[in-house]
This record gives C-alpha cells, structure tokens and sequence, in this order.
C-alpha cells in the first residue's frame, strides 16, 4: 500500500514505462496471437491494461480522460499503445491534482469491499506488471524481440556479449 502520492507516482513511473516499452514493440499482427484457442489474445491483454486504468480508479472518484472497460479492443498496436500512454498520464495528472497523501487512505467500496485508495493503487501496478508477463509470452510466440524489463531481455542480453540460454 502507497503512504505518498509522490512514493506512487514514483513507482509507477517505473512500471508504467516499462508497460510502454512492451506495448511499444506490438505490431498489428501479433494483436492476434494467443497462447491457445479461446483464450485472450494479445491484443486483447494490452487493451485491457489500458482500460483497467479508468476501471479501478473511477470507482475511487478520480476523474480524468483514459478508455473506458467494454470498448471494442483496437486493430492497430500504435493507438493502443498511444491510448496507454495517454491513459495512464492523464491518471497520474489526476491523483497529482485532485489527491492529497492524506486521500490514500481514505476508504472506498471495490469490488464488494473496503479498500484504502493507497490498496487500490497497489493493486492497480501490479495488476499491469502481472499481466505485462503474460503479454511478453505471446509476444515471443508472435515472434517479436521483448524488451528488458528488470535486466536484459535474451537478444539484448546476447547484444552485451552475455551469455544466453535458449534451452
């Protein structure tokens, strides 16, 4: 749980720019990739990071400009990275003006229960690092470079002379 918008707005950042590298690299092709028939696919995966944004946190009262849950998931990799990038600076706007560090702990009704907006935070970062996994695994099945995210990824690994395993 987050104590200060400026401890949040800090790790978010972090993994934020992080989620933007990996959308970043989607291509209108691999939007269709999924790890097996009837699942999500990776369009849908990225779309749903970006709309999760105005889900949780419309239910704390925050107001700002992101997509909303339910839109129909775009064709084009580039506006939904685009949407992302947006999405999540016009949130950070938004906690930054309409927030104190004394409104994370404030309490609000999620999902049936009662979540400090500092949980609801947390929660929220970790919901986009969790499900950023799963896309670098369809991307590699899409056959797309993933980029490092905590270190090097294998290719830019291999790029620094490091040694790789691929078995």
């Amino acid at each position: 749980m987050y104590r200060t918008i400026e401890e949040f707005v800090k790790n978010w950042y972090h993994e934020a720019n992080s989620t933007q590298k990996v959308m970043d690299v989607l291509t209108d092709d691999s939007l269709k990739q999924e790890v097996a028939q009837g699942h999500w696919t990776l369009g849908k995966l990225a779309w749903h990071i970006v709309t999760s944004l105005h889900e949780l946190m419309s239910q704390t009262g925050l107001k700002f400009d992101a997509e909303v849950p339910g839109s129909q998931v775009p064709s084009s990799a580039k506006e939904i990275a685009n949407s992302y990038r947006q999405s999540s600076e016009s949130m950070i706007a938004a906690i930054k003006e309409q927030w104190t560090d004394e409104s994370l702990i404030e309490m609000k009704n999620m999902y049936g229960e009662q979540w400090p907006n500092g949980l609801t935070l947390f929660i929220l970062n970790s919901h986009q690092i969790h499900h950023r996994g799963q896309m670098t695994v369809l991307m590699r099945q899409a056959g797309l470079k993933v980029p490092g995210i905590y270190g090097p990824s294998l290719e830019e690994g291999a790029a620094y002379g490091m040694e790789t395993q691929t078995n």
